[in-house]
């Protein structure tokens, strides 16, 4: 039987293959599906391409971090995610809603009644001239349901510890209560996921755990998925997942699991770092591994039975 040069016969890779096409659909079963999305942006004739060909899945009833530098596509990966920016191409779907399709009467109602939204500054989340229990009450009064929106305002300002500030307008209250009000807001009509674009960029690290908090209370209590675009580490570092953005791609992943110790039943929280694989068989390498390493332009591989190995051009 004929053998590849990584000692793999032909005929296991060819197996693999037919296992791969009989896969189920890609992201068949996530409330979140970006298959290789691209936003280019013109500015004076000169395009800048922000998105180059993003894939992502989030599942029903994630709480998660999205991270990247300045640049890196983030903040755009999640205006398209709010239905405030559109996608050139590829395709995004949240909660079975596919947003190249929408037309701008279904895109409003997918702002009221799919996603909820936070934004960074605290001033720009809330009317200043309504009371916080008018805020919360407001998209639900836009979206028709006028007779409960007294009742859920009171039950989420409850829920998020503000209850206190139901009376107050945004003036009166700390930048803190502000982004907790906000989270109410985001909540009223029940959305399938709620977004944050650095929401605790404005506040202090002890405030920024409180609206961390509020988050955890949204995602454990009412079951919304959250995800959350941050710079602060101790924010991602808070949640079970974290997406690293880089150059308009996904490119690493790190997974928080509770391991236990066979020996001692000791808990301790463990955290591993993956390499994310696209729709076309790319991945990113963390720039710290290649560098360490000296890895440029091009890099060996061997594939393995379970595993496949990389290494450094070894070309003289």
């Amino acid at each position: 039987m004929t053998e590849s040069s990584t000692g793999t016969t032909l005929g296991e890779l060819e197996r693999r293959a037919a296992a791969r096409r009989d896969r189920p659909e890609y992201g068949h079963d996530a409330l979140i599906t970006c298959d290789r999305l691209v936003r280019i942006f013109s500015t004076d004739g000169v395009e800048v391409q922000a998105l180059q060909g993003l894939d992502l899945l989030v599942r029903e009833g994630e709480l998660m971090a999205l991270v990247g530098a300045s640049g890196s596509g983030k903040s755009t990966l999640m205006n398209i995610l709010a239905g405030l920016d559109e996608p050139t191409a590829g395709a995004a779907k949240v909660a079975d809603c596919d947003l190249l399709a929408m037309s701008g009467k279904e895109r409003l109602r997918y702002r009221r009644e799919v996603v909820g939204f936070v934004w960074q500054q605290t001033a720009r989340n809330l009317l200043p001239y309504l009371t916080a229990a008018q805020n919360v009450a407001l998209p639900m009064q836009l979206r028709g349901h006028a007779k409960k929106k007294a009742e859920r305002a009171e039950s989420l300002l409850s829920l998020l510890d503000v209850a206190d500030c139901r009376d107050r307008r945004p003036h009166q209250m700390s930048g803190g209560q502000q982004q907790r009000v906000a989270i109410a807001v985001a909540l009223a009509n029940e959305p399938s996921v709620l977004l944050a674009d650095e929401p605790t960029g404005e506040l202090d690290s002890r405030t920024a755990e409180e609206i961390f908090a509020a988050f955890r209370t949204a995602n454990e209590e009412l079951g919304t998925t959250v995800v959350i675009v941050t710079h602060d580490q101790a924010v991602a570092t808070e949640v079970r997942r974290t997406v690293a953005i880089r150059d308009g791609r996904t490119s690493t992943e790190i997974l928080r699991r509770t391991e236990v110790d066979a020996t001692t039943g000791q808990e301790s929280l463990v955290a591993r770092e993956y390499a994310m694989l696209d729709r076309a068989g790319r991945l990113q390498l963390p720039a710290d591994y290649t560098e360490a390493l000296g890895m440029r332009e091009r890099v060996l591989l061997e594939l393995e039975p379970d595993h496949i190995g990389i290494w450094p051009d070894d070309t003289p």
